[in-house]
């Protein structure tokens, strides 16, 4: 995850104010933590704020987001193999600057990327893959529609960019969704009601079940066949999720109590729905701007 680091004695609310991003990886089944090498380039090892990242093979990719100390929009690329434990420079992304898109991988080979804004917050409707093993940049159409703050996921071939929202609505985030099919190259109709409500659609993921799940007015909800259930109720530790990851019939929610608080972490078993709380340490405890999830 990208997480905000902890300073020792300073406390969550301290880290807030001046936050320093760095990648920790949790074990949810053993509840061990860790933390990842620094990327080099970047002063203090702190990450692009609001980069993107998605896990493919035995490698992670980190795209784009804004440079830590010169806040402008990066287009850099970079792959850290968890089998050498090394960083490489990847090739840029293409276009002109692009930041708040949607990303996500076929968990194979290719990196997706699609929506965001430009430089002058115009909202986008390109979207691109990345080859990781060819180191190139693929464009696909464009989207049927301008899509920020979108949330993407990868799920049976396809590729689905839910919510967001275009430029004149400017933070209004909509229900709808577009869904792109790999084998076909095109891009399906769009959904319009593809949401419950109209709200940020950064939780929501795609299980191995097939269904999506996301977090909503605190509980986990999910679709199947086009409706809407509520799964569980979130606890009360992580009533304001910051992020929903969903792996062999298991749900993990990170988040906290309320602003400022700590970030803690709860998993949910999809079998006999009950929920278990994975132990914290402090340092770990900073906000988590965004997830994914890699198994070796």
């Amino acid at each position: 995850m990208v997480q905000a680091r902890v300073p020792p004695n300073q406390g969550v609310f301290k880290c807030l104010k001046e936050p320093l991003y760095r990648f920790t990886v949790c074990e949810p089944d053993s509840g061990d933590w860790g933390e990842f090498p620094p990327i080099s380039v970047f002063p203090g090892g702190s990450l692009p704020m609001f980069c993107q990242f998605a896990a493919v093979g035995t490698n992670l990719v980190v795209v784009g987001g804004l440079d830590p100390v010169t806040w402008a929009s990066c287009k850099s690329v970079f792959v850290y193999n968890f089998m050498t434990a090394t960083w490489r420079r990847g090739t840029d992304m293409p276009g002109g600057s692009r930041t708040f898109f949607g990303c996500a991988s076929d968990s194979n080979r290719m990196v997706f990327v699609a929506g965001g804004h430009d430089g002058e917050k115009n909202a986008l409707r390109s979207a691109m893959a990345y080859d990781v093993a060819k180191d190139e940049w693929i464009l696909l159409p464009n989207m049927e529609r301008e899509c920020d703050e979108c949330k993407v996921v990868f799920q049976h071939g396809k590729l689905h960019v839910i919510g967001g929202y275009c430029t004149e609505m400017q933070g209004r985030f909509e229900r709808s969704a577009e869904t792109f099919d790999t084998s076909t190259w095109q891009w399906d109709c769009v959904q319009e009601d593809f949401l419950q409500i109209s709200m940020c659609p950064r939780t929501c993921v795609a299980g191995d079940d097939g269904a999506t799940y996301m977090c909503c007015d605190g509980n986990v909800i999910k679709q199947t066949c086009g409706l809407w259930q509520t799964v569980a109720e979130l606890p009360a530790h992580v009533r304001n999720p910051a992020s929903l990851t969903a792996w062999h019939g298991k749900l993990l929610v990170i988040g906290c109590a309320g602003f400022g608080e700590p970030h803690m972490a709860y998993m949910f078993n999809l079998e006999n729905h009950t929920w278990s709380k994975v132990d914290t340490p402090e340092k770990y405890s900073g906000h988590v701007q965004s997830s994914c999830y890699l198994e070796i």
